[in-house]
């Protein structure tokens, strides 16, 4: 007994010996530290900074009227009115992917689980603009499936259900890939106690499982809202940019460049960015909340 106890002072001497060590190594850094800190704020003011006030300058350069103006033309508020519902639309299917194919492949063992997390992750990896030329070949007048979606009286290119696909491909790994790694740590003894228990399979999603992953779902979604109201490659080739019907947020602002209407785009832009600025916001809280919880 006693030398182990021995042995385990020895440990922990060692342990704060290296504690010490590393501290001393990070205050004797100063020139390396003010090296990093100082290239990384200079890439932040170039790449971020100055283009994001750019905007902003640009956006109220001829006044607040104009600004408002801008903001409230018919065109302009169907465009936010179409990216809005469209990200609605995009984060509620993604939500309930995400959850689903998290639980399958953490939960489950089968066949082509590796093939099925891997699919997960394509739209991270393709193109939106190859994305959008993929569905046009999936649904449009030379595919087999034209004639039957023609009859059922849906219309997917050039209108606002194929802009509802093409944002769902590109922002669906988003959800999964922040629940599954918090399944996979949580593991299932807490889920197979409660089955023994007698609790059916709903009472333990909403007692045990969805109190661990609420966080990751939250930040999941967050980022999905991101990247949605974002989106504009796969949009682009797939809305036909029909004026008021088609065009979203990213779409507008681009039709407004090329006709050289620079305040009317940078004043959407300027909404664009005070979106994207809430949804920053909304995640730097819910990263606090979860990792005090």
């Amino acid at each position: 007994m006693y030398g182990d106890r021995q042995n385990i002072c020895q440990v922990l001497q060692k342990s704060d010996h290296r504690k010490e060590k590393a501290m001393e190594i990070r205050k004797n850094s100063g020139p390396l530290k003010w090296i990093l800190i100082g290239t990384s704020t200079l890439f932040l003011i170039v790449m971020l900074i100055l283009p994001l006030t750019y905007v902003l300058v640009t956006a109220f350069g001829e006044g607040i009227k104009v600004f408002v103006a801008s903001v409230t033309d018919y065109y302009a508020l169907k465009a936010i009115g179409l990216t809005l519902e469209v990200t609605l639309i995009a984060v509620v299917v993604n939500t309930i992917f995400g959850i689903a194919a998290s639980w399958c492949i953490t939960r489950f063992q089968f066949h082509g689980k590796k093939i099925l997390s891997t699919l997960i992750d394509l739209p991270l990896t393709i193109s939106p603009v190859i994305a959008g030329l993929i569905y046009i070949l999936t649904f449009g007048r030379q595919s087999i499936l034209y004639e039957y979606l023609r009859s059922a009286g849906i219309k997917m290119i050039f209108a606002v259900p194929g802009i509802v696909v093409a944002t769902v491909f590109v922002t669906f790994p988003f959800i999964s890939r922040e629940i599954i790694p918090v399944l996979s740590t949580l593991g299932t003894d807490e889920e197979e106690a409660a089955a023994l228990m007698g609790a059916n399979g709903f009472t333990i999603f909403r007692k045990i499982t969805f109190p661990h992953i609420k966080w990751a779902l939250l930040y999941g979604i967050v980022l999905c809202t991101a990247r949605a109201m974002g989106e504009f490659g796969a949009v682009s080739v797939l809305s036909g940019h029909l004026q008021g019907k088609t065009n979203t947020m990213p779409l507008y602002i681009e039709l407004l460049y090329q006709g050289y209407d620079f305040t009317g785009a940078f004043a959407v832009s300027a909404i664009l960015v005070c979106m994207a600025v809430v949804i920053l916001v909304l995640r730097s809280v819910l990263e606090h909340k979860g990792k005090e919880a």
